[in-house]
């Protein structure tokens, strides 16, 4: 049985973020962006152990997943009862930032 896929607040309100600027540079791309990081998300939730560790953290249960044609990738730990997306970051600005997110 799969563990249930959650998106916290933080990671959501990058999302947002992310879609609308992608708006503002052509319109309908902030849609291509958001089918882009479903499509992912619908991959971890198939199979978590696909992604690749995250870089920088020593826990092996935090992973990432790349989001297609964008430069940004989906952030989730494992957990005993549900798959946490921590972030929605780009590949390349502020690395890390999120791991105060990581549940203890």
């Amino acid at each position: 049985m799969s563990k249930p896929l959650v998106i916290g607040a933080e990671a959501e309100a990058e999302l947002a973020q992310a879609c609308e600027w992608f708006d503002a540079r052509r319109p309908e791309l902030g849609r291509e962006f958001l089918a882009a990081v479903e499509s992912a998300l619908a991959r971890i939730e198939r199979r978590p152990s696909a992604g690749s560790a995250a870089p920088g953290v020593s826990d092996a249960a935090v992973r990432q997943v790349w989001i297609r044609r964008f430069k940004y990738h989906v952030v989730f730990v494992e957990l005993p009862d549900r798959l946490q997306v921590l972030a929605v970051a780009h590949e390349r600005r502020r690395p890390r930032y999120w791991a105060g997110r990581i549940p203890r």
